[in-house]
């Protein structure tokens, strides 16, 4: 490990939260009655305005609406402000109203300015606007790629005015003023949709954003680097180790790296995580970022953690994965801190990955691959494409001999593809296992994609298509039911009369919870529509999540005989004994048969399997808790129109098979 002295200046990043404690300066008090309604007033003609403007479309206004949308939110959620907070509810009014005239001008000059800028982007998960800071440096060229550091946040407890908070982070007005920073760099500062570890549409913000900003600016997609502080730490071991092939470099200061051992620090109100039903504790896998930690040998990570930080174990933890894979953590130790940044330490950290940074990423000779779900499924030139089994340690390794290309036997996988525009040179062969395969010609084989599974003879290449396989798990489409959330996706509610008026008042209850979990939580609208309303371009686009049973949605009677269970109105089995649909209720997810060819998912009855118990905690309580599928227990005396259900009873829950179909057991 990497020490350096010990210098008395400290930065904190995170001021409230995880992990450190809010310092208010001033008491929060409620608004005035009549400031209340004022800033409402304002608010809802900026809005109205806003969505009457003949410009919607374009980036300048999404850069406005990020305003109306943030001064929305902590009037709704917020009664008490304090003097600070006060001060940004009046320059949030103030700076949507200058945006709103200049959208109007077409003078948009924070688009050319330089130093910090607030920007937003609207978000193909739900149509939302989410913001986003950039820092440009001063010598930023148009003409010339320049390197790009996503810089992920520190946990900070969600809140209504949490958007105002962060804009003001970024927002020095419209004018170029001051003298910017000059870092060989431009910042890209997500906002991640606030709190959640860059988990689910957390970490769909993060690549949405970065894609936005690469439409804005003249980006090197070859030197993107991710780093953070703390929770924005634990947000880059987590998408960098399981996108190795996205970023040139990772730069992770004090940040956890998996749910249990964390869990466990000596924290105030910590909520320790013991051991969980087996369903839980294999969708761990998918967050923990410790079960990644091969992929560091593709992906370099320069790490930091203050001496004495409440969180250090985290990174031994790390350090002792890597060296279990053969691979060394390089973790820069600031002597006599906490957690909090050094300058100094983060200044080595800096020109470190720099060194890293300057050729760019290259096509690696040598691949070691390491995934546990298909949702993380891509590095370089390979891309595992089926899994024996979810859940449980998959991995592939290439190297080149002579001018073969050598395969290892893959372990727990069936099919994988090698994507020929990305090799750093084509084999004469190929090598998989024991199998020995002619690498074909382009005459022989046109497409980029050459797919390798495992046949009875040995591994082989695929026949040639354009379908993907209909019935097995794929990437994009492998669950759990947590998963349909991170992809556009449309709730549907039922308009007929249900089987059962119990479960039928439950799946009402349930959506309107969801509704205001997504608003709060996720910071934006439910997107909803009635059963009658879907059209042909809902299906093909988006995951439908549908609510009720066949009775009161038609389109759960459409997918019903294509779905892995069995219901009627008399009984349903699923993951076991049949039971009574008197009294339960199932939800799942699956591939949506009514697609062309199953690319999206449908669900039923459910949002988010975590609830606001935990969304209002900590962000290591938000993994799958039902995995793909829930039997739930309805109780004898329902939530009533208009209340939030009673707490789920779960009868029992787990995930589907490779093939959606019989019950991986544990």
């Amino acid at each position: 490990m990497f020490r350096l002295p010990c210098l008395g200046l400290l930065v904190i990043i995170a001021t409230s939260g995880l992990f450190s404690q809010e310092v208010q300066a001033q008491t929060a008090l409620p608004l005035a009655e009549l400031q209340r309604q004022e800033l409402e007033q304002s608010t809802k003609e900026l809005q109205q305005q806003l969505d009457q403007h003949p410009l919607r479309t374009t980036p300048a206004w999404k850069d406005t609406a990020i305003f109306a949308k943030g001064l929305a939110w902590a009037l709704k959620y917020d009664r008490e402000f304090s003097v600070a907070d006060r001060e940004l509810l009046e320059q949030g009014t103030q700076r949507g109203k200058q945006r709103l005239a200049a959208l109007t001008d077409q003078t948009p000059t924070w688009t050319s300015r330089r130093g910090k800028i607030a920007l937003g982007y609207e978000s193909r998960v739900d149509g939302s606007i989410q913001p986003y800071g950039v820092i440009v440096p001063k010598s930023y060229d148009p003409a010339k790629p320049i390197r790009l550091d996503v810089v992920l946040h520190g946990s900070s407890r969600p809140v209504g005015i949490s958007e105002l908070r962060f804009i003001a982070r970024f927002d020095e007005g419209d004018a170029q003023q001051g003298s910017p920073t000059d870092e060989p760099y431009l910042e890209l500062h997500p906002l991640g949709r606030v709190e959640n570890c860059y988990r689910w549409s957390g970490e769909t913000d993060v690549f949405e954003a970065i894609e936005d900003v690469c439409h804005r600016y003249n980006i090197d997609r070859e030197r993107i680097v991710l780093r953070g502080m703390s929770m924005g730490a634990s947000g880059t071991w987590h998408l960098g180790l399981k996108h190795p092939d996205r970023f040139v470099a990772l730069g992770p200061y004090c940040g956890y790296v998996d749910t249990h051992k964390f869990s466990e620090t000596p924290i105030p109100n910590f909520v320790k995580v013991g051991p969980l039903p087996a369903h839980q504790e294999l969708g761990l896998h998918m967050l923990d970022s410790i079960d990644y930690a091969a992929n560091a040998a593709v992906i370099p990570a320069i790490a930091c953690m203050g001496e004495k930080d409440v969180f250090f174990q985290a990174h031994v933890l790390m350090d002792e994965a890597m060296q279990r894979e053969g691979l060394k953590l390089i973790n820069l130790i600031s002597p006599g801190t906490g957690h909090v940044i050094d300058p100094v330490t983060q200044g080595e950290q800096l020109r470190r990955i720099a060194e890293i940074a300057a050729p760019g990423r290259r096509s690696p000779n040598r691949l070691r691959f390491v995934t546990w779900t298909l949702k993380y499924h891509r590095c370089h030139w390979l891309e595992v494409e089926g899994l024996q089994r979810h859940y449980a340690r998959a991995e592939l390794v290439a190297r080149w001999q002579d001018n073969q290309l050598v395969i290892e036997e893959p372990l727990n996988i069936t099919r994988f593809a090698i994507l020929k525009s990305k090799l750093p040179m084509i084999p004469r062969s190929l090598k998989v296992g024991d199998s020995e395969i002619r690498f074909p010609s382009p005459t022989e084989f046109t497409r980029d994609r050459l797919v390798i599974e495992r046949q009875q003879s040995g591994w082989d290449i695929a026949a040639e298509t354009d379908q993907p396989r209909p019935t097995a798990k794929r990437p994009g489409l492998q669950g759990p039911i947590d998963d349909a959330f991170t992809t556009p996706f449309l709730c549907v509610r039922g308009t007929g009369r249900p089987w059962n008026d119990r479960a039928q008042v439950y799946a009402e209850a349930s959506l309107r919870r969801f509704a205001e979990e997504w608003h709060h939580y996720f910071r934006g609208e439910l997107p909803i529509k009635d059963d009658v309303s879907v059209t042909k371009d809902d299906i093909e686009t988006k995951n439908l999540i549908l609510f009720g049973d066949p009775g009161s949605n038609r389109l759960i009677a459409r997918v019903l005989k294509h779905l892995p269970l069995e219901w009627s109105r008399e009984s349903l089995r699923l993951g076991g004994a049949a039971v009574s649909s008197a009294e339960h209720l199932p939800a799942l997810i699956a591939p949506n048969p009514l697609t062309g060819n199953g690319g999206r998912y449908v669900v039923l009855n459910s949002g988010h399997t975590f609830r606001e118990a935990d969304l209002a905690k900590f962000n290591y309580l938000l993994y799958p808790h039902w995995g793909d599928w829930a039997v739930l227990k309805l109780d004898p005396a329902p939530a009533t129109a208009g209340t939030t259900p009673l707490e789920d009873q779960v009868l029992r829950a787990g995930f589907y098979d490779e093939n959606w179909a019989d019950i991986q057991q544990p």
